[in-house]
């Protein structure tokens, strides 16, 4: 049984519909409706028994399920340029959020000093999922201990008129408020972001349960 025929066994229609809704822009036919953990559980057997390669080589594919697989299997390699080298083949053919952001190489957090410069390229894409996923490394891995001041610039640099790179803009400002707090709140102070990331930005972090009550406050205050 292959890959597909795999996923294919595990159909829940109910399960399909729902993630349509979610992800617009995917047509309905593209949704087997293998739930997330399934998929995890498949990608982690596919790598355990290195025997993934064939389906990598498979792009593009034509479910929905089969780029979440896809990206989940990307997940799991353990070698840094395996990984990096999968993911550069993989983002033209990404083209929903869903499947941009459920990928995240765990290898890439083991080398950091590699991946900051390798995100500072991905970041400058004029690829839409290619600058979110991007964003969403540098979310990830460098608003904790690895954090410096800069990267918010680099972030605030990004001039788009695309929807889900200023989703993510936001969601990385919201969450940079919620870990960095006294270098964040300029860029919402003076207003560096466009207007909808801006609010979105507040939005999310008045949102977050890693606020105070007193900063939501102010921050519902900067709203434009």
């Amino acid at each position: 049984m292959n890959v597909s025929e795999k996923l294919l066994k595990l159909a829940d229609k109910e399960y399909a519909s729902f993630s349509a809704k979610l992800t617009p822009g995917v047509d309905r036919e593209k949704f087997i409706g293998v739930r997330v953990p399934e998929l995890r559980s498949i990608a982690k057997d596919l790598v355990k028994t290195n025997t993934y390669q064939g389906f990598l080589n498979e792009l593009p594919h034509r479910y929905f399920d089969e780029f979440m697989l896809h990206g989940l299997i990307i997940s799991q390699i353990k070698d840094y340029d395996t990984a990096k080298a999968e993911v550069d083949r993989f983002l033209p053919f990404v083209d929903n959020w869903a499947v941009c952001d459920t990928m995240n190489p765990k290898v890439f957090g083991k080398n950091r000093e590699r991946l900051i410069k390798d995100i500072k390229i991905l970041i400058k894409s004029k690829e839409t999922y290619t600058c979110r996923f991007g964003i969403k490394m540098l979310m990830t891995y460098f608003l904790d201990d690895d954090f410096k001041s800069d990267y918010l610039k680099i972030v605030s640099d990004i001039k788009t008129e695309e929807y889900y790179v200023k989703m993510m803009v936001a969601w990385f400002f919201a969450t940079a408020l919620a870990k960095q707090w006294q270098s964040t709140i300029p860029y919402i102070e003076k207003r560096t972001l466009d207007g909808f990331t801006h609010n979105k930005t507040i939005q999310k972090a008045v949102e977050s349960y890693r606020i105070t009550e007193d900063r939501k406050k102010y921050l519902k205050t900067l709203k434009v």
